[in-house]
């Protein structure tokens, strides 16, 4: 209920912005003010989940997402808001978001009793989050056509009700705690050290945070693609972010089904090629059922690769390494965000929105072929850490004729 609320306002947001100014450049800064903190702040949250209650920080969060959305709403209905309270109230969400991504991501792990379920349940909560997709702007563009983006806010701000009560509700066996007293500064470090040094980790999140800048811009793009390249209006615009989430709800279900993380690298690659091929597909389109079917497409293949990355490193991380593994993957994810927004307004602005969809497109095939290349070697590393955790059997030593610890 609560995702399907934040979708609802995400398309309402950029509807609003477009209203007031008709500019691809002012979509790309809101987007921007409203990831920016992510980039900035997510490793100190990462080191905060490490060493708090993951539960009560994703409490705080909801509740201040839910004063953040009623503050949207009530200016908006009272016909005062202005793009400034617009960048500020983003700003302040982002800030949330920045503490509100990793404790999530971690907190999943604590909610599976049984390790082996963890890809499943990764990619079951993928499918939960793209699923809302599809009925979130779908609801929001009949809404906003209907009696205009405030009542959106409102809509998101009450629906936060339902999380916050399923948190409260939660029950979760206390984990061991991070030694206290230790600096901030030191387990920033050690964190970022432990990335670094893993180059299985380190890869998978350069090449997440690659296609998140270059190929993610295309939704903060999508207001000025419906009116102008498609010429439709907020109902044209919710089809279309719901056809993304269709093809992403699918691409959850088949990682859903798969019994094993074994061979996620090639998935991975294949989920990067796909994504790439799509948006370039896309940005030539001008039948909106056709560029409809596209995004449908690269939905499934943006969440195949970002759901598969996510498992792998869950997979792989040491447990103690968890929250600031995740705080990365947040700005991977979400963090490099703002960068490709601010740049692909500036790039609409002067080239135009279908153009500046291309080359992201463009620059994803590219970061595949390289992660294609690595992928041997990537495989042998994470090869004897699988082994370690059972999850493919030891090969027989040779001498002995037994399995080597």
């Amino acid at each position: 209920m609560s995702l399907v609320g934040t979708w609802i306002t995400r398309v309402a947001t950029s509807w609003l912005v477009y209203r007031l100014t008709g500019s691809e450049l002012l979509l790309g800064i809101v987007s921007f003010c409203g990831q920016i903190p992510t980039l900035l702040l997510t490793p100190f949250a990462g080191v905060i989940v490490d060493r708090g209650d993951r539960r009560r920080i994703l409490l705080w969060t909801q509740v201040l997402s839910l004063v953040q959305s009623a503050a949207l709403a009530a200016l908006t209905l009272a016909n005062v808001i202005t793009v400034a309270e617009v960048l500020l109230l983003q700003l302040a969400q982002g800030v949330i978001n920045a503490f509100d991504t990793p404790a999530r991501q971690a907190l999943v792990v604590e909610m599976v009793t049984d390790r082996d379920d963890v890809p499943n349940a990764i990619a079951l909560n993928s499918s939960m989050v793209n699923g809302s997709r599809i009925i979130g702007p779908s609801i929001g563009g009949v809404i906003i056509a209907a009696v205009g983006e405030g009542w959106c806010f409102a809509l998101d701000a009450l629906s936060y009700v339902a999380v916050v009560i399923s948190i409260i509700l939660m029950r979760i066996k206390p984990r061991q705690r991070a030694p206290q007293g230790i600096p901030m500064r030191h387990d920033l470090l050690t964190g970022w050290r432990y990335v670094v040094d893993s180059v299985p980790i380190r890869s998978a999140l350069i090449l997440l945070a690659i296609v998140s800048t270059a190929g993610m811009p295309y939704t903060v793009l999508m207001p000025a693609i419906a009116t102008q390249e498609l010429h439709g209006g907020p109902n044209t615009l919710g089809m279309l972010m719901a056809a993304s989430g269709v093809g992403a709800l699918l691409g959850g279900i088949y990682l859903a089904s798969r019994r094993s993380v074994v061979g996620l690298g090639k998935v991975i690659l294949y989920g990067t090629l796909t994504f790439g091929t799509s948006l370039i597909a896309f940005s030539a389109a001008n039948n909106v059922w056709i560029a409809a079917l596209l995004l449908a497409v690269a939905g499934a293949g943006f969440i195949i690769q970002m759901a598969s990355t996510n498992t792998i490193i869950q997979t792989i991380v040491d447990e103690k390494f968890r929250g600031r593994v995740m705080a990365f993957y947040t700005m991977a994810f979400f963090g490099t965000a703002p960068i490709g927004s601010l740049f692909a307004g500036m790039a609409a602005d002067r080239i135009g929105a279908p153009l500046t969809v291309r080359v992201g497109g463009v620059a994803c095939l590219l970061s595949a072929a390289w992660f294609a290349y690595m992928l041997p070697s990537l495989r042998a590393l994470v090869h004897p850490i699988y082994v370690e955790r059972g999850i493919i059997a030891a090969p027989p030593d040779v001498d002995s004729g037994t399995t080597p610890v």
